[in-house]
């Protein structure tokens, strides 16, 4: 394979532009890839989330400005059934799903690499802002906000090992600054808010995909009582306390979600701390029996700045008991473990 190539995910935002530039600064040969993987129905959303067809109209002409050459790949299909269905499957059995990380390990990274591989390329990059180790394991930068490492958790390390991260130590305003001082025409454009599928917000996307399958349904206390009527358990997440439609003087949580009765739970903030989880649907990158005993810093999601504790064996299952107990652990999302800052690992949470 060519070692001075290298296939860059082009987004159309501006982090995957300065990304394919500092590249070519380097002096790689390098050639953008955008994939097409929004439905029709969906790609013109007026700006509303990324991944539109403007977006794939900017990243068209990035590489052109460039002087690089820009394919357009159609992953439709592969978006609709490994994360568009996983997200609504997620709603209906009453977990939080985490559409990104699925996105990039079954789609995104994997189109890429694919590409490369027919092309004859060693290398890929996109606009994460992540570091690695020279073992080819991921590195928390813990000092920069937009440190992406826990959406990438899942990518193996043969895939790692591949990687090219340029912007690595860049933080946002400096690589701004870098766009507009190099006529890169997307320096000002704003950061994607929101999930791209769902650019009215997912309880719009999810009232048009299940139909009748919505149904009111009863809130309830941990013992049962009926303390008021929501829009359908498909639209609450476990930890929720805004938007619950509830005037009961003082605040509550969503503690759990009833699919089979079409009941959710609310409590107190006390109802939803947890010491304990179990980890399922995992990828380690060591043998797990090597990180039993030793202090890990967990992130159960992509906001959490870290919480300390330790990874244990129980009954053959695989559990994360945290130091102290936490709000930060909604069933269905990931939980993505470090040790010191090395990735080592990360999986579905299950509530024990």
């Amino acid at each position: 394979m060519d070692n001075r190539k290298v296939v860059v995910g082009m987004s159309g935002g501006i982090d995957s532009s300065v990304a394919a530039f500092l590249l070519k600064e380097q002096g790689y040969d390098v050639v953008g890839v955008t994939l097409k993987h929004l439905p029709d129905e969906l790609s013109e959303n007026d700006g509303k989330t990324c991944c539109s067809l403007d977006d794939i109209t900017d990243a068209k002409y990035t590489c052109y400005m460039l002087g690089i050459p820009h394919y357009t790949i159609n992953a439709v299909e592969e978006f609709k059934s490994e994360v568009m269905e996983y997200f609504v499957n997620m709603y209906s059995e009453g977990k939080t799903p985490s559409p990104c990380v699925i996105c990039d390990e079954k789609v995104k990274i994997r189109k890429i690499v694919d590409f490369a591989d027919k092309m004859g390329i060693q290398y890929i990059a996109t606009g994460h802002y992540s570091k690695k180790s020279i073992n080819s394991l991921l590195l928390w930068d813990k000092e920069n906000s937009k440190d992406q490492t826990y959406m990438l958790y899942r990518l193996d390390k043969e895939t790692i090992a591949r990687f090219l991260f340029p912007l690595s130590g860049y933080e946002k305003a400096q690589v701004r600054e870098i766009a507009k001082n190099n006529g890169i025409h997307t320096h000002n454009k704003p950061d994607s808010q929101g999930i791209c599928f769902a650019p009215d917000g997912y309880i719009p996307f999810l009232k048009k995909v299940l139909g009748e399958k919505i149904r009111e349904g009863n809130f309830v206390d941990k013992e049962g009582n009926i303390i008021g009527k929501h829009m359908g358990y498909q639209f609450y997440t476990e930890g929720q306390r805004r938007g619950l439609g509830l005037n009961l003087g003082r605040a509550f949580f969503v503690s759990g979600i009833r699919p089979e009765t079409n009941e959710v739970v609310i409590g107190e903030f006390e109802d939803i701390l947890v010491k304990e989880i179990e980890v399922i649907d995992y990828k380690f990158h060591y043998e797990i029996s090597e990180l039993l005993g030793k202090e890990i810093i967990a992130r159960p999601r992509f906001s959490s700045k870290g919480l300390k504790g330790n990874l244990k064996m129980k009954e053959g299952r695989t559990v994360f008991e945290f130091e102290e107990r936490t709000h930060e652990s909604s069933e269905g999302q990931h939980i993505v473990f470090y040790l010191e800052n090395e990735l080592v690992g990360g999986g579905e949470i299950r509530k024990i």
